[in-house]
């Protein structure tokens, strides 16, 4: 009865670093309030409250939404960066980036489009304000 117990009152460690290593596949959306680092293969979105690194090896087919990330890899999707996103001179990029700032090593690949800073924010905003208004009928 006690591990039972023990179970039930654990605090998720933020701090804790997850990782997926280079000949791992995984298919599936994957969920973290620790830091990730994925040096394999994922289909599927990741989204984690703390920082994410793509090494050099990963690959990413899907959407990524962080606080701040690194990467190193490919990645095919939408990657939304709450605070700095950093592309590495072996990243390979194609899709959107939604962040506060960036930084693009030479050698880098980034085919899409970018929105930074506070205008983002404002813009965000903006369209769920409109997405919550009432429909008009005739």
């Amino acid at each position: 009865m006690l591990g039972m117990g023990a179970s039930k009152n654990q605090s998720i460690d933020a701090s804790s670093v997850n990782l997926i290593g280079n000949g791992t596949k995984i298919t599936g959306d994957i969920t973290s309030a620790g830091d990730v680092r994925i040096d394999g293969h994922l289909i599927g979105n990741i989204s984690i409250s703390g920082k994410f690194v793509l090494g050099p090896s990963g690959v990413i087919e899907g959407n990524i939404k962080c606080v701040n990330g690194d990467i190193s890899g490919e990645v095919k999707g939408i990657v939304d960066v709450s605070e700095t996103l950093s592309l590495k001179s072996t990243a390979k990029l194609n899709g959107d980036i939604v962040t506060s700032k960036l930084m693009i090593e030479p050698g880098a690949i980034f085919t899409g489009t970018c929105n930074m800073g506070a205008k983002v924010k404002n813009m965000v905003q903006q369209d769920k304000v409109q997405a919550n208004a009432p429909a008009k009928t005739a």
